[in-house]
């Protein structure tokens, strides 16, 4: 039974965020078809109005406008939000105004067509994540969608259909719906609704008859959105069997290969399919090859759009780089335990036994123990486009010159090799090396094998008999003209290799040596505007972007603190107050926006939130200024924001870890002072009170004497409480930092004299002797708290001395000190107890202060007035006997005026 037994920890977290869940976010309820007509708004609106008769608060968000009257006459009894207009090319849209529900924030609020894209200005791309901001806000939201506006089944359908559905949601939107309610009706009464004119007017309901409604597309249609209700309720089945500990077990990992292709799209969506059948994880792996820098801009964005795609659908992205792809995948998935590879069908084919093999056949020969699943990706046909011809690159002038030069220098070199006499083979290696260093200084590859081709006719036209022809007598010179152009070519081709990936491994390193700067450098910061000026540096550095970052406090955003890349000022465009706006929506929501995102778009920069899971420390905005960000370097700066989210994290907690250490102190300090001064003064108020009753009783029987000793105690006790306070004041000013010096020239015979005034009447039954030398000592002190060290110090020698003891107050100069020492020949203090002596409630007969009427303040006292002043205070054994108490104060010098 112990193996089932649920751990405490793990409830407790699941209880903690049950209770934030039921205290925040709101639930989403999703009416789901499989097509248009099925009756979805009609149900979403018959379900509002029993929401509003159980009490709810209703309100109508959004509906799409259709003109038919049984969902129309829905609409009564329910408040409806006014619409957002928005102006697109002459042509004017109602949208969902989201900003007017977040103000209205009702219980249950209506938005049709969850998959519905936002026009240009409104503050999302898609509408799905509107509700995602109203359920995070604590409304509760109804919605419909169709089942070819999930993501991962677009393409089936489209293939089914012919149709390529535009307005898609993500699959985890679907999958995290608190309720799916699936609206079906036979498809054969869809047909007769059409037909009758209750989903679309005349010419549109033939229109679509001829098009997508038919029993065909409809049937199958059908079969696919119920297999999708099903797999979510298996998907919640599992959820709630692995929280009650049932024994479940995956190993499956599935790996899709990410490319520019427009038909990786299809590849990816099967990739997730599989993942979400096997339970298994999901990774999405890009190789980066030299070649990528000359990659054109379309296949750039069609590579985003495809990363995107996979991210969209739960992948995890990562990244590679080489030339050798199956090589760099099969190592990947042999590192990462990946079980299954999924991958687009090559077009290459091996025609000939010496032909190259295609990478699907490299894959299977690299990875033979991995399931390698191969999806034909150019013959669908709601897929297949036409490849765009590639743009014949440009001639850059500086190569060409640079390669005319090359060829005119290795020529004359021939020339001059050839009068030496040396042989045509030492000719031949000259123009290989000219061969090679054009390959090197040029940008293209064209040069360099436009350099062999002429490299050979050169050699053949000027070093080979006849000379200055291109004939050539020897029989042999064919063959040597063969070589050469392999040679020439094989050689230039690996120069250009070598450099491509140079420059590839240099940008790795470049960019890794940031991310391994900026952990060192953060490490060594101190405070969190060092900390955000080391993050920020670091990423104009790697990104040569400007970055304003924003620091966070209870969600509310510091002033923009700009790094750029140069010397001059940020742009007023990257400070302006939408750009702030946008910052403070990212430190709200904890998510994305900006500039490249789906939300707020517009934005000039792209806006990220430094966070420790839902704890957000600040915002940092990107300048996207050109194209966004490639996929290593948004990792890179990922992984810096986290490092930097976890730096300010600590700073956080250190801060914290002192408050709560002074807090601490300032605590048992408390408890300590109550707790003394609750058991000493009761002593000397109960005496004064006492002797104050006898007099007031009996001052007319008692004599003379018998008052003038009750008179003496009231005064001793008096006396004892009024020093009690200057030291528990003088604490107190010192422990919250309130303690000013004022400082002044003081002659030290003075102070002595005046603290003596103001010492224990006792000091009677002892014998004090002051020793002086014959100079004046001028000190540099602050007369009133020396007299107060004074006092304390000799005080505490007559208490704890017995009457008749020698007290001796010495005073000298030395090193530019004056040094004072106070002597008496007690009992003197143990030697455990030196080392406890001046601290706080510490008095040496019983450790804390709880008898003789001592708080154990007054030595405490004198060592923080001593270091005040820039002294040292110490405690040593008198010899023969006693205890000697020494302090050091700066000397201040005697200036004579003549």
């Amino acid at each position: 039974m112990d193996g089932f037994r649920s751990d405490p920890d793990e409830l407790l977290r699941k209880i903690k965020k049950e209770e934030r869940s039921q205290q925040v976010t709101g639930h989403l309820k999703i009416f789901f078809g499989y097509a248009a007509g099925v009756g979805k708004t009609y149900a979403m609106l018959k379900a509002a109005h029993a929401a509003q008769r159980r009490g709810m608060d209703v309100v109508i968000g959004y509906v799409e406008p259709h003109a038919r009257p049984e969902t129309t006459a829905l609409f009564e009894g329910l408040e409806q939000l006014p619409d957002l207009v928005a102006a697109h090319r002459d042509i004017t849209l109602h949208e969902f105004n989201l900003d007017a529900a977040m103000q209205r924030k009702p219980q249950l609020i209506l938005v049709d067509e969850l998959a519905h894209t936002n026009a240009e200005g409104c503050r999302h791309a898609k509408r799905y994540q509107d509700i995602q901001e109203l359920l995070k806000a604590g409304i509760h939201v109804y919605t419909t969608i169709n089942v070819q506006h999930i993501e991962s089944l677009n393409d089936i359908i489209a293939s089914i259909t012919g149709v390529a559905v535009r307005e898609r949601i993500p699959d985890s939107v679907f999958d995290n719906a608190d309720q799916v309610e699936l609206v079906d009706i036979e498809p054969e009464e869809l047909i007769e609704r059409l037909n009758a004119g209750k989903i679309y007017r005349e010419t549109q309901a033939q229109k679509a008859l001829g098009n997508f409604f038919d029993i065909k597309n409809l049937t199958a249609l059908r079969e696919i959105a119920l297999r999708r209700c099903a797999d979510r309720v298996n998907r919640m089945s599992e959820k709630v069997r692995l929280s009650h500990r049932d024994i479940y077990y995956t190993d499956e990992h599935i790996l899709v290969c990410v490319s520019s292709s427009p038909t990786n799209s299809k590849i990816i969506r099967t990739a997730a399919r599989m993942a979400n059948a096997f339970k298994g994880a999901f990774t999405a792996l890009f190789v980066e090859t030299p070649s990528f820098l000359q990659m054109n801009e379309a296949d750039k964005n069609q590579l985003r759009e495809n990363i995107r795609l996979a991210q969209h659908l739960g992948a995890t992205l990562e990244t590679v780089y080489g030339d050798d792809i199956p090589f760099q995948i099969a190592e990947f998935a042999r590192l990462s335990g990946v079980s299954k590879i999924v991958m687009g069908r090559s077009n290459m084919q091996r025609k000939y036994v010496w032909s190259k093999p295609s990478l699907t056949e490299r894959l299977i020969t690299l990875a033979p123990n991995l399931d390698i699943h191969i999806i034909p990706d150019q013959n669908t046909p709601i897929y297949k486009r036409k490849r765009m011809r590639q743009k014949k690159g440009r001639v850059v002038l500086l190569d060409a010159v640079i390669s005319i030069l090359l060829l005119v220098a290795v020529t004359l070199v021939g020339f001059a090799f050839r009068q030496l006499g040396f042989s045509e083979a030492n000719i031949i290696t000259v123009y290989i090396l000219g061969v090679l260093l054009t390959a090197a200084f040029t940008n293209q590859r064209i040069y360099s094998l436009i350099c062999s081709v002429v490299s050979v006719l050169t050699f053949n036209y000027f070093f080979t008999e006849p000379y200055l022809t291109l004939k050539a007598y020897d029989e042999g010179y064919p063959v040597t003209f063969l070589v050469m152009f392999l040679s020439a070519f094989i050689t230039s081709t690996l120069a250009v290799r070598m450099k491509q990936q140079t420059k590839q491994a240099s940008e790795a390193a470049f960019r890794t040596k940031i991310l391994l700067e900026t952990n060192q450098l953060i490490q060594k910061g101190k405070g969190k505007n060092e900390i955000i000026s080391v993050v920020a540096n670091q990423l104009v550095k790697l990104l040569r972007r400007d970055v304003i970052f924003y620091l966070a406090a209870q969600d509310t955003l510091s002033e923009p603190i700009p790094f750029t890349v140069g010397s001059p000022p940020i742009s007023p465009a990257y400070i302006a107050a939408n750009e702030r706006a946008v910052a403070s929506w990212v430190c709200k929501n904890n998510k994305h926006a900006g500039a490249t995102t789906n939300t707020l778009g517009n934005a000039n920069c792209l806006y990220l939130a430094i966070r420790v899971n839902d704890t957000v420390y600040g915002v940092v905005g990107i300048a996207m200024p050109g194209e966004p960000l490639d996929t290593f370097e948004n990792n890179i700066m990922l992984s810096i924001l986290g490092e930097c989210a976890l730096a300010l994290e600590n700073e956080t907690a250190l801060k914290e870890r002192e408050q709560s250490a002074l807090l601490a102190k300032n605590e048992q300090l408390r408890a300590n002072l109550l707790r003394s001064i609750s058991h000493d003064l009761r002593t000397p108020l109960t005496s004064i009170s006492g002797n104050a009753g006898i007099l007031l009783a009996n001052a007319n029987d008692m004599d003379e004497k018998s008052r003038k000793k009750l008179y003496l105690d009231i005064y001793d006790d008096s006396l004892w409480l009024i020093n009690l306070v200057e030291n528990l004041l003088s604490v107190t000013r010192i422990e919250d930092g309130t303690m000013k010096l004022r400082l002044s020239a003081e002659l030290m015979e003075e102070v002595i004299a005046e603290a003596l005034r103001h010492v224990n009447r006792k000091s009677t039954e002892h014998k004090i002797v002051v020793q002086q030398p014959d100079e004046f000592l001028l000190a540099k002190i602050d007369a009133r708290l020396i007299i107060q060290v004074m006092i304390n110090i000799v005080d505490n020698a007559i208490k704890y001395t017995p009457p008749g003891s020698n007290i001796t107050i010495t005073t000298s100069a030395q090193d530019g000190n004056i040094i004072v020492e106070i002597a008496d020949d007690g009992d003197g203090i143990p030697d455990d107890a030196k080392a406890h002596i001046f601290e706080m409630f510490y008095t040496a007969n019983k450790g804390l202060a709880d008898s003789r009427r001592s708080l154990g303040l007054g030595l405490s006292l004198c060592k923080s007035i001593i270091a005040a002043h820039g002294g040292e205070i110490s405690v040593r054994n008198n010899s023969p006997k006693g205890t000697i108490f020494r302090f050091t104060l700066p000397k201040e010098e005697v200036t004579l005026r003549e």
